[in-house]
């Protein structure tokens, strides 16, 4: 394998337990009735399929983007002072790969600039070749769009790439682009949709780079 091609929050990052946490503060402030498991649907759901979601579930075209404002007026203050949180083993996988002549890149729902203020700020922007955000391409996760993207990019096809994945629109994202998907569970565990994408599911990072090396 020439590639490995991560997601960042919930999986270099954990942040996602984070942003539910203030997306669901966010719709009971403004009122809409959507549960907890609900908001789940939402991690990494780029923005067109985010509005629809919402609106079959709140009946309102505006319900995504008035909760995702709101949340960013609650949480950015925040994400500013904390020092990020990282997942366990990180520093260990992406060294190893690196080691191992693997090319590293992100391919994230979050825009480039946060991406890369986040890595920096985590320590780990210098591990990655390329950066890539689904607001360059015309549709985010699920749509493979990012995924063929980062693979253009950092000069691959998608089938010598694995992508990294803790949340099921990655990785249907993921595999349909055409890459080996490893899903390393956040907040949910892999349900049987989940397992029609993925060739392995890790405990954490460490396990997953070791599959790669291995593949």
């Amino acid at each position: 394998m020439k590639a490995a091609i991560f997601d960042m929050d919930g999986t270099l990052l954990d942040t996602e337990r984070i942003y539910q946490k203030y997306w669901n503060i966010s719709a009971k402030d403004l009122g809409y009735k959507i549960t907890e498991e609900e908001m789940l649907l939402f991690r990494s759901l780029g923005h067109s399929f985010a509005v629809e979601l919402a609106e079959k579930l709140t009946g309102s075209k505006d319900a995504y983007d008035e909760i995702r404002n709101h949340r960013k007026e609650l949480m950015d203050p925040i994400m500013k002072e904390i020092e990020l949180p990282i997942k366990p083993t990180v520093h260990e996988a992406l060294s190893l790969l690196k080691e191992n002549g693997v090319k590293l890149g992100v391919a994230t729902a979050t825009r480039l600039d946060r991406t890369e203020e986040y890595l920096d700020r985590a320590g780990l922007r210098n591990y990655f070749d390329e950066l890539i955000s689904a607001r360059s391409v015309i549709q985010g996760k699920p749509a493979p769009d990012v995924y063929i993207y980062a693979c253009s990019k950092m000069n691959v096809k998608p089938s010598d790439a694995f992508a990294v994945e803790d949340a099921p629109n990655g990785v249907k994202s993921a595999d349909a682009a055409g890459c080996r998907v490893i899903m390393i569970p956040d907040m949910t565990e892999p349900d049987e949709e989940d397992w029609k994408h993925i060739v392995k599911r890790a405990d954490n990072l460490l396990e997953a780079a070791k599959y790669i090396i291995k593949a």
